[in-house]
């Protein structure tokens, strides 16, 4: 076999392969800049890589910090971490303190976890037992908004670390709490905060988020709140506690004291209402549709509850561009007509004055009256003025109705004379009876108008009196609060319906109804014959002249004083008319003369009474004709 050696020509080749490649690396040499560059490009690649670790870490001190402040265990923290997602920026910059605001009514907690109100105080009010008028306080109210973002996460606000900032905006302060994703990007919560004024200004807005906030998933508002109890009848004060709202046309409505769980669509503000005081979320734009709940937290009298009811409303909310940029408005407050009224929201609603003619009658009526009267002079003198001024003014009320049954008296011997007379012709017994009211110019319509006439003021002074703010605390006589009720002993058991004390004006307005009813009751027995196959009028009113006054004692001694003592002054004033009447005004011969020369007069009947008489005649002629075939 040849061996194969290597030639000149072979090595020749490989010296100029070696040489090519030399030459092209050579060429290819970076230059002193090209390598400077390099240098350079690698060193910011380490300390952008150095940074990142240090932005992690500072991410991961700040989230365990803002876990441990917030109550989550290091167990938990992997969790909380994930769930801040890109928000998680906010948590390096906030802390887990609470921001303070103070203006002439108001002082304001603002938690930095949530962005909401922690803590609301009425500084000019305190409770039954002198402690300060808390709204919110100790986590009873929360506010949160729910979305989905576009990594597939559920965030609820209330959970998340917002950025505070206090500035002030001339007389005005406004506090914005700031969700931040970064410094352009953040979710805003802005408070602006008035001088002397309940309302707080309210946004909420995004700004940069449309690549955050999933807009293809439901946005939800949720408030909730459990009121604090702030009066010394929880029944009493349960009463009036409720939730109200105002529809976008203008119409309100609420859901009284009982349980609810109801639906309400295109709704402009919902407050939840504790008698005397107020918590209202407002909006610009109404919302469109509303979930409220409201829950009774107290089933018996307790003396010692902290809360009345829990109140929930959860609510849409829509994005405008990819954005949200919602105007609203906080009031919290008192539940003061007068203060209400002046915003010009139609707030004044929460004042539950009654509907109808009834809410026409103490809004322009007697909250003016009122207010006017307790402007120079203690408000129980002014209740007792006030009342006297009403019976005053009804007193030809009770003169008319006292007339009609004088004159049914005098007529009561000639109608039973008819009712003898045709005792087994019912039909002709009321024709006669009739006749001789048309003639005589009695009815017993007459008596029923008078006492109808009083029936809006009755039920209008009722809703008047639990409702009047001014009311509150103040002193008359033995009542150390007219708005609520007075006592003068403590039982050391409860009754079933009364309660566990004992109220004096309850009981003097009982004594007075009692008195009352005596004096106009033996007159309506007297007035009123009996019918045959009718009950015993004169046995029911004599069982309502004791049942009326013991009802009025269980029913008004838990009621506010200022009502019961309405009541008093208003049936002694009642029995005084009676008695002036009586005595001093209607002379029976008199009238009876009268009477019988009305009787001689021909009298025209209205077209109702003719129709009657036409119909009464007619059924006559038919009993008479069937009388004939039988």
């Amino acid at each position: 076999m040849e061996e194969k050696k290597l030639d000149i020509n072979s090595i020749i080749g490989f010296v100029l392969i070696f040489g090519i490649l030399a030459y092209m690396l050579w060429q290819n040499q970076p230059t002193p800049e090209e390598l400077e560059a390099q240098e350079k490009a690698k060193q910011e690649q380490i300390q952008a890589e150095e940074k990142a670790k240090a932005q992690q870490q500072s991410m991961d001190t700040a989230v365990a910090d803002y876990a441990v402040g917030s109550g989550v265990d290091s167990l938990q923290q992997i969790q909380l971490q994930n769930k801040l997602g890109a928000f998680a920026y906010s948590a390096i910059n906030a802390t887990n303190k609470e921001t303070t605001v103070e203006t002439d009514l108001l002082a304001l907690t603002f938690s930095n976890k949530g962005g909401y109100l922690s803590e609301v105080r009425l500084k000019k009010f305190v409770d039954y037992d002198s402690v300060p008028i808390y709204l919110i306080k100790n986590n009873n109210a929360s506010f949160n908004i729910n979305f989905g973002t576009t990594d597939s996460r559920i965030l609820n606000t209330k959970d998340l670390p917002f950025i505070p900032s206090v500035t002030k905006s001339g007389e005005n302060t406004i506090v914005s709490m700031k969700l931040k994703v970064s410094e352009s990007k953040f979710l805003e919560y802005r408070y602006e905060l008035k001088p002397n004024d309940y309302m707080i200004g309210f946004s909420v807005r995004s700004q940069g988020l449309n690549d955050v906030i999933n807009g293809s998933q439901d946005i939800h508002l949720d408030w909730s709140l459990k009121g604090y109890r702030h009066a010394k009848s929880i029944s009493y004060e349960n009463r009036y506690t409720d939730i109200h709202y105002e529809y976008e046309d203008g119409k309100d409505s609420y859901t009284g004291p009982r349980d609810a769980d109801e639906e309400v669509l295109d709704v402009t503000w919902i407050g939840y209402k504790q008698h005397f005081f107020s918590s209202v979320l407002l909006t610009d734009k109404a919302f469109k549709k509303a979930h409220i709940i409201a829950e009774n937290l107290v089933k018996k009298e307790e003396i010692d509850t902290v809360y009345t009811k829990a109140f929930e409303v959860k609510m849409p909310l829509e994005l405008q561009g990819g954005e949200l940029n919602e105007s609203m408005d906080w009031y919290y407050g008192p539940s003061d007509f007068k203060v209400l009224n002046a915003y010009g929201r139609n707030l004044d609603e929460l004042v539950p004055f009654g509907w109808g003619i009834f809410g026409w009658i103490n809004r322009y009526v007697f909250m003016p009256l009122f207010s006017f009267l307790g402007g120079f002079m203690p408000y129980g003198i002014a209740i007792v003025v006030m009342t006297i001024l009403v019976k005053i003014l009804l007193s030809f009320v009770q003169y008319k109705q006292f007339l009609s049954q004088a004159k049914m008296k005098i007529l009561k011997p000639e109608l039973d004379a008819i009712r003898e007379k045709y005792k087994n012709n019912k039909m002709k017994a009321q024709q006669e009876t009739m006749a001789l009211q048309t003639k005589a110019g009695a009815s017993p319509m007459a008596g029923c108008l008078p006492a109808l006439i009083q029936l809006p003021v009755f039920y209008a002074l009722f809703q008047f009196f639990p409702s009047a703010f001014d009311l509150r605390q103040k002193s008359f006589l033995w009542a150390e609060d007219l708005s609520s009720y007075d006592t003068v002993a403590n039982l050391p058991f409860n009754i079933p319906f009364y309660g566990n004390h004992v109220s004096l004006f309850p009981i003097l307005a009982s004594i007075a109804i009692f008195f009352y009813m005596r004096l106009t009751t033996g007159q309506n027995v007297q007035a009123q014959p009996q019918q045959e196959g009718m009950p015993d009028m004169g046995k029911m009113m004599k069982y309502m002249m004791y049942f009326s006054p013991i009802m009025m004692l269980f029913f008004f001694n838990n009621y506010a004083s200022g009502l019961s003592l309405y009541y008093f002054i208003s049936n002694l004033i009642s029995i005084g008319i009676i008695l002036v009447i009586k005595h001093y005004i209607l002379d029976e011969d008199k009238i009876h003369a009268e009477m019988q020369e009305k009787k001689k007069q021909p009298k025209k009947q209205n077209r109702f009474q003719k129709k009657m008489a036409e119909m009464m005649e007619q059924a006559e002629q038919q009993r008479q004709a069937q009388q004939k075939r039988k």
